[in-house]
């Protein structure tokens, strides 16, 4: 099933990224793309947010159709959920994705913007053009829709997601970042930082 379909209608961001998939700080560089899984009751979507220099999951949602407000809820609880650690100014992030209609949509654009967050949107057709938010996916998929299924429903897919992705993100190490966890990764860049910061 394809879930990223270009629609030639939008207007798309140029490419900021250019498959370079590195980021010198948090908050820099954030890919996002969603997947889905087959339950008793229907498909269900599962869209993610990621931070480039971490690889944590900033942002999350599930949803039974794949729409504009699936990727939209997506991206309003990463800013919901850097605001949570006091990050409010986000001038200066990059937000990338595939050219899929959703993510080339006035709405979804217009709510980049507004957030202070130049978008980026990949090539159509470039299998590349958005690899690491892939890979996550891919992750995901390995190490829990498909070992844990079948799935029930929505809620069921909710549920489980949501234990992942904490488990992801603090008790999960990734060989990309020298087998460390992202949030050891982001507190380590944050505890230097402050210890650079001039005292006063």
């Amino acid at each position: 099933m394809r879930t990223t379909i270009a629609d030639p209608r939008d207007a798309r961001a140029a490419d900021l990224v250019q498959r370079d998939f590195t980021a010198s700080a948090p908050n820099r560089l954030w890919v996002a793309d969603f997947t889905y899984v087959a339950t008793w009751s229907g498909t269900v979507y599962v869209a993610f947010v990621i931070d480039v220099y971490s690889r944590m999951i900033v942002g999350w949602r599930a949803a039974t159709s794949m729409s504009t407000q699936l990727v939209l809820d997506t991206l309003e609880h990463a800013i919901w959920s850097r605001r949570q650690h006091g990050v409010d100014d986000l001038t200066g992030l990059v937000h990338h994705t595939d050219a899929g209609s959703q993510y080339t949509s006035f709405a979804f654009t217009t709510r980049l913007i507004d957030a202070g967050v130049d978008p980026s949107v990949g090539s159509v057709g470039d299998a590349y053009d958005n690899a690491m938010a892939e890979s996550q996916i891919g992750a995901y998929k390995t190490e829990l829709i498909r070992p844990e299924g079948p799935w029930r429903d929505v809620e069921h897919v909710e549920l489980d997601t949501l234990q992942w992705v904490h488990w992801f993100n603090h008790d999960r190490p990734h060989e990309s970042i020298d087998d460390l966890t992202p949030i050891e990764v982001e507190s380590a860049h944050y505890a230097a930082r402050n210890r650079l910061a001039p005292s006063g």
